[in-house]
C-alpha cells in the first residue's frame, strides 16, 4: 500500500503539490508561487503532498469460500 502512495516515478504535477488549490469551478490550481495554472503543470516549486493524491482501488476478488462467513 505504502509502495503505491510514495512513487518516485510520479510525474511532478501542480495536482499533487502542497502549494497548489484545486478551483472548485474549473480543472485549474491556484498555484502560491506560480498563480494559476493547469492540473498536470509543474515549477520548480513543486514540493509532492501524500495527502492530495488517492491511490487506485484494488477489484474485490470473487473466489469466496462458504468457510469464510461462517464462525
Amino acid at each position: 500500500m505504502a509502495k503505491s502512495i510514495f512513487n518516485k516515478k510520479l510525474t511532478p504535477a501542480c495536482c499533487y503539490c502542497v502549494h497548489g488549490r484545486a478551483s472548485q469551478y474549473t480543472d485549474e490550481i491556484f498555484c502560491l508561487k506560480k498563480g494559476i495554472t493547469e492540473k498536470y503543470d509543474s515549477c520548480r516549486h513543486y514540493k509532492y503532498d501524500v495527502f492530495k493524491r488517492s491511490p487506485k482501488h484494488t477489484a474485490p476478488s470473487d473466489n469466496y469460500n462458504p468457510e469464510d462467513f461462517s464462525l
